[in-house]
């Protein structure tokens, strides 16, 4: 298992930012096995970030407590064909860059195992390796990317889009997240959600 975690790992980094041996063994020795159960809090909003979190099998949710206690999912971690990177890191990403105290919580939904890169060892790899800053600046750019995305959806696209581009996308996700835990994602009521996927159902289910 271990040995399957750092190869994915090693295959994710040289699908963006290619490393020789030696330099992928200076970055992995900078690499903490760590594992979590179902029901597990891995990080709790109020605390600072200082850790990135690779995972390599389960899944993490990563959500949000606004003033009223109203629970929102701000994203599903997972490893699989159709993870994009977003997906592959269970970090805040404004606390882990700017060590601020974080907005987000994270709660393990499936027994995972994860790589951790602590915030002092990037920076560190920061002054060792060029190739690590070219890394960090794509990352930032992917959160960027992933929250412009996730408003404009929104507040363009109707929750039956929003579904249907989830469904398309991820479809595992359907089967093996609570659905209310989706609803909270796509910004519906799990009533509402009950409705799509039972009409998506039907629709299927029509004579071609």
């Amino acid at each position: 298992m271990k040995s399957d975690i750092y190869t994915a790992y090693r295959a994710f980094t040289d699908a963006y930012v290619p490393l020789n041996a030696i330099e992928w063994a200076l970055f992995k020795n900078k690499l903490t096995l760590k594992r979590y159960k179902k029901g597990e809090t891995i990080h709790y909003a109020g605390d600072i970030c200082d850790t990135l979190l690779f995972i390599g099998s389960g899944l993490v949710r990563l959500y949000i407590i606004d003033e009223n206690g109203k629970d929102h999912t701000w994203n599903i971690c997972f490893n699989d064909e159709n993870a994009q990177m977003l997906n592959l890191f269970v970090v805040d990403y404004d606390s882990f860059v700017n060590q601020v105290a974080s907005q987000i919580s994270f709660e393990v939904l499936e027994d995972c195992e994860l790589l951790s890169l602590g915030y002092e060892e990037m920076q560190q790899m920061y002054g060792k390796l060029k190739k690590s800053e070219r890394f960090g600046r794509l990352m930032a750019e992917m959160a960027y990317s992933y929250t412009h995305n996730l408003v404009i959806d929104r507040l363009t696209k109707s929750a039956k889009e929003r579904y249907e581009i989830l469904m398309s996308r991820t479809p595992a996700l359907l089967e093996k997240v609570p659905q209310y835990h989706i609803a909270s994602y796509l910004g519906i009521t799990p009533q509402h959600l009950s409705r799509l996927r039972k009409n998506t159902a039907l629709r299927d289910d029509e004579p071609m």
